[in-house]
């Protein structure tokens, strides 16, 4: 994973849209068993910002932030189902979003701007990672055994993640949606 680096005084964040039980145990588990070395510090999510480094003096600024965009923004269907891949890109198979992708997008534009802004490495694309940094064998099987994932479920919060020493990813605060048009 590439990851920012972090000074003293600083946060290393993301903010995500966490995928809720049965299917994140499931989606875990999957993780796990392909071999991916991250399985138990990455809880399984859909990013909206990846890896950021903000100072620990702006954390009520980030709040707030992410508060605003989420008053803007409305609940909605998120439906999850079968597999992709970047490669030969990057050596990522992933669960596909189907439904709720403009919402997504949407979200991490807004996300991503204010003192969140930067470039990107790669077009946002939303997924749920289910394996990376494996071999090839295993990339296939995690292409082929999640193939037939299926999932849907209301996404009425996004999450913001705090990167430990311990190099586990934690959730440390949720930002309700709550625009108008809610579609739960």
């Amino acid at each position: 994973m590439n990851l920012p680096e972090r000074a003293d005084g600083q946060l290393r964040v993301g903010v995500a849209i966490d995928v809720p039980e049965p299917w994140s145990t499931q989606l875990q588990a999957a993780r796990a068993r392909f071999g991916d070395p991250l399985a138990d510090a990455i809880p399984p999510h859909v990013t909206l910002l990846g890896p950021t480094v903000v100072d620990e003096d702006a954390i009520d600024r980030l709040h707030e932030h992410l508060r605003a965009v989420c008053a803007q923004n409305p609940a909605f269907r998120l439906h999850l189902r079968g597999t992709a891949t970047f490669r030969p890109v990057s050596p990522v198979v992933f669960v596909q979003v189907v439904e709720g992708i403009a919402e997504c997008e949407r979200l991490e534009g807004a996300v991503r701007s204010d003192l969140l802004a930067q470039p990107l490495r790669f077009n946002y694309h939303p997924h749920v990672t289910v394996a990376h940094e494996v071999g090839d064998a295993a990339l296939d099987r995690a292409f082929e055994e999640m193939a037939g994932f299926d999932a849907s479920f209301a996404v009425d919060s996004v999450h913001l993640y705090e990167h430990g020493d311990d190099e586990v990813w934690r959730p440390v605060h949720a930002f309700s949606l709550a625009g108008e048009g809610d579609v739960r």
